[in-house]
């Protein structure tokens, strides 16, 4: 089991949410995100043994599963006190060839949101890609976005292609393929830190886009009980499984076939035999068993069962 140590990202629409909520600090800087957990070049997470996550896994290339797959997730806290920019993600396909990378696929917990946060996600209608530059042009963006306001718990899966953006006020635990590509498309016309408008990448968001109304495949399932407490499937997808655990007494799972990874989003316990708190991270590897006990909100994140991982 390896305690993570997150990396501080400062972007222009963050804030300070994470101060009171998880006690993180950044020298009086925002922190818009705290990548809990990543093995990404742009900031790999740290562990309590003082090496990054990545070194851990080259050098224990069967923690994430038997087949060696790297780690296919990067789980981020998202404190967005102003709008996101309005912005798309493109598949794998696309991504590999044009920027290197992985496409990007991610899923919304919603933590916290103040009355009125909402996030858009998709179109309301089908549209045509050429009315959509013209949306682009003249600043009507928002006019086509699917608008939906959000409260703690909600879960939203956002595939690749989907046009979207995080409001004011939401507070999200993302979790997405392992990537760093995002197009932006509009941006309220904010200027950035240096006093010019943020670079936006419309050519190649609209490549990527799908102009189809949006269609949620999310898929989250009930909460059930069980005798660790209460927990539901958020999403699966090819790339990742979440699961709800609202812990309360004791849970055990032998990771037989996948990693585990564990985000506390409230509450306090073990995990272990090692005292976690709310904010806490870790990456439990393919064949350790993880324990918990403590009374807590919780995500466990693995491998999907139903597809491999493609290298």
């Amino acid at each position: 089991m390896l305690r993570l140590v997150p990396v501080l990202k400062d972007y222009i629409w963050g804030g300070h949410k994470f101060e009171s909520m998880y006690h993180r600090y950044n020298d009086g800087k925002k922190i818009s995100e705290s990548w809990e957990v990543s093995v990404h070049p742009d900031g790999p997470s740290g562990t309590s043994a003082g090496e990054t996550l990545a070194t851990y896994l080259n050098d224990h290339p069967d923690a994430v599963d038997a087949q060696g797959n790297p780690l296919p997730v990067l789980i981020k806290f998202i404190d967005a006190a102003q709008n996101l920019s309005v912005q798309v993600h493109p598949d794998d396909e696309y991504a590999r060839r044009v920027e290197g990378d992985n496409g990007k696929t991610e899923m919304w917990y919603i933590v916290q949101a103040d009355e009125g946060a909402g996030i858009y996600c998709g179109f309301k209608n089908a549209v045509r890609r050429e009315d959509f530059a013209k949306m682009v042009e003249d600043g009507s963006v928002e006019s086509c976005l699917n608008f939906i306001p959000v409260h703690a718990g909600d879960c939203y899966l956002i595939e690749a292609g989907t046009v979207h953006a995080i409001g004011a006020g939401c507070v999200i635990c993302e979790i997405q393929q392992s990537s760093n590509v995002t197009y932006r498309v509009y941006d309220y016309r904010r200027l950035g830190a240096d006093g010019k408008p943020r670079q936006l990448h419309v050519a190649k968001a609209l490549d990527v886009i799908n102009f189809s109304a949006f269609e949620d495949h999310t898929n989250s399932s009930p909460l059930i009980t069980t005798q660790s407490g209460k927990e539901r499937l958020l999403t699966e997808c090819k790339y990742f499984c979440c699961r709800e655990l609202l812990l309360d007494g004791t849970y055990e799972s032998k990771n037989d076939d996948s990693f585990t990874a564990v985000v506390v989003l409230e509450g306090e316990g073990t995990i272990c035999n090692e005292k976690f708190t709310a904010g806490d991270s870790f990456f439990i590897s393919r064949g350790e068993t993880l324990s918990l006990q403590g009374k807590a909100k919780i995500i466990l994140t693995n491998k999907p069962e139903w597809k491999e991982i493609s290298k």
